[in-house]
């Protein structure tokens, strides 16, 4: 087993690169993820590890083992590794490097031929991607897309505010012709939530094969989506604005859909 005790060796630096830098993401197709959930739902979700690097004060050899990690490039990191590397203190001791998915609207598989999707249109702050994996997988949809992303899907913000629901979930990327091209071809009836042209959400039949489309609380959807709604939809609100924080939306839409297909 390896052993890298500074902080300044050449692998560590390119680490802290993986962590910090999209392009470098990109360009390896790998992410750095940490803390023990994580990784372990990494690894449910069909997420291929190339280096598990585990710090023995906080996680030991045996907790390892555990992980079934024989296949894996394990490395035991000091106490001046791990802290450099960790985003947040409470990962337990344990960091992963982990190779990139497609993330393709062809990979995409439904289970059957009434799937509920979740689209978020260019959404921009992690926090919020990551609240909307979470409601994704709280209600086990059948697949998340992400229209125009602004940031890549293995921000470490994003794996943090998922809590590693960025694993759990079905996730594909596109421009929004590709998915409403997709979403088409498909049988998928789109529901836009927009102001314009909308009634209530909960006046709607979602138990048909859905598509549940939110924009960015600053513009909403872009015309193009609007222009191909089944049906815009509003959640009714009685105070003095007129949007809500787009996670939250999610929710209520995502568990209307819910109760709708008797899974309340």
């Amino acid at each position: 087993m390896k052993e890298i005790t500074s902080s300044q060796n050449t692998y560590i630096k390119q680490l802290i690169k993986l962590r910090d830098k999209s392009r470098e993401r990109k360009q390896t197709n790998t992410f750095l993820i940490e803390g023990v959930r994580e990784i372990t739902l990494a690894l449910k979700g069909g997420y291929v590890l190339e280096t598990v690097l585990f710090y023995p004060d906080l996680f030991s050899k045996e907790q390892l083992s555990a992980l079934n990690t024989e296949l894996i490039n394990v490395i035991e990191i000091s106490k001046e590794v791990y802290e450099k590397l960790a985003y947040r203190s409470t990962t337990e001791g344990l960091l992963a490097v982990a190779k990139s998915k497609t993330n393709l609207l062809n990979d995409l598989r439904f289970k059957n031929d009434n799937p509920l999707v979740l689209v978020a249109e260019a959404p921009e702050k992690p926090g919020n991607i990551g609240a909307i994996l979470r409601t994704a997988d709280a209600a086990n949809v059948d697949a998340v897309i992400i229209a125009n992303p602004k940031t890549d899907l293995y921000n470490p913000n994003i794996i943090r505010s998922s809590v590693g629901c960025l694993f759990t979930n079905q996730i594909a990327t596109g421009n929004t012709s590709e998915i409403i091209a997709f979403l088409k071809l498909k049988g998928i009836y789109i529901y836009c939530a927009a102001l314009q042209a909308s009634v209530n959400y909960n006046t709607q039949n979602f138990i048909k094969p859905t598509a549940i489309v939110l924009g960015t609380e600053a513009t909403g959807l872009s015309k193009e989506w609007l222009k191909n709604s089944t049906q815009n939809i509003i959640i009714p609100m009685q105070g003095a604005i007129d949007s809500m924080n787009v996670s939250v939306a999610a929710g209520i839409l995502i568990f209307e859909a819910k109760r709708q297909r008797n899974f309340l």
